[in-house]
């Protein structure tokens, strides 16, 4: 599915009668089967961004639509993995992955239950509760959630804080293999700029706030990618140089 974004902008009112700008006139085109990283720094505003996109807050301005239909609420066909986990502590781990399935009443595959539990490392763990598990754990749940349901457009947002470096690394592939068969168009909050090199076949690099695109980078790498390899030090060397510019200009209040 296609993304479109056209002069979006989101602000909070505060108290007083003031008023505070996130987003800033944002107008981008996310295409069929991408796999975007949304790249900046912590608090530039890229949580507010995804959200826009999976319908949970509303646009203070501008318009956001798939396919062209405009998204004015969250929609079966988008998933999204939040920072944090959020899971239903009174079912066990499988039961919190088949969730969304059972309540759409679509057929599942047990044996995609079971791949999907064996890839995110839970075997064992299929009866076991939320309380009963570790946070990063948890987190693995949540993206077995979002992957079982076959989603057109996934959200993620840094969904592999809480995770180990093992478990980041395998994940991060796992993800890009399910992207290449599933052919689903994903959209990936992150501040590293590593993973977004990684992982993405475009990254938006965005500014302070209020937020706006400063510039996307179009990734021509093969999967799976050397962090090592002298292409991809020159793409983040021309993230850097991004970075240090934005760095040097003062946010707006």
């Amino acid at each position: 599915m296609t993304i479109t974004i056209e002069k979006m902008c989101k602000s909070y009112q505060l108290p007083a009668g003031k008023s505070l700008k996130v987003l800033e006139d944002i107008s981008l085109t996310i295409n069929d089967g991408d796999f975007v990283m949304i790249l900046g720094e912590s608090g530039c505003g890229k949580s507010t961004f995804l959200n826009l996109l999976a319908g949970l807050l509303p646009l203070t301005s501008g318009d956001v639509s798939v396919n062209g239909g405009s998204i004015d609420g969250p929609h079966p066909s988008r998933s999204i993995i939040f920072q944090q986990p959020s899971l239903l502590p009174w079912l066990n781990v499988e039961d919190n992955i088949t969730f969304g399935c059972k309540l759409r009443k679509e057929h599942n595959n047990i044996k995609q239950i079971g791949q999907l539990i064996r890839i995110m490392g839970l075997s064992g763990f299929e009866k076991v509760y939320p309380s009963e598990i570790s946070v990063g754990m948890a987190q693995r749940v949540c993206i077995a959630r979002a992957l079982i349901g076959h989603p057109e457009i996934l959200l993620l947002d840094e969904p592999f804080t809480s995770l180990d470096t093992f478990n980041r690394t395998h994940l991060q592939q796992e993800l890009i293999d399910f992207w290449q068969i599933e052919s689903f168009t994903a959209v990936f909050v992150t501040h590293d700029i590593d993973e977004a090199i990684l992982m993405g076949n475009r990254i938006v690099l965005l500014g302070e706030r209020p937020c706006h695109v400063v510039e996307i980078f179009d990734i021509d790498m093969n999967y799976p990618r050397d962090i090592a390899s002298p292409q991809f030090f020159d793409i983040r060397t021309k993230i850097l140089r991004k970075f240090k510019d934005i760095l040097l200009t003062p946010p707006e209040f």
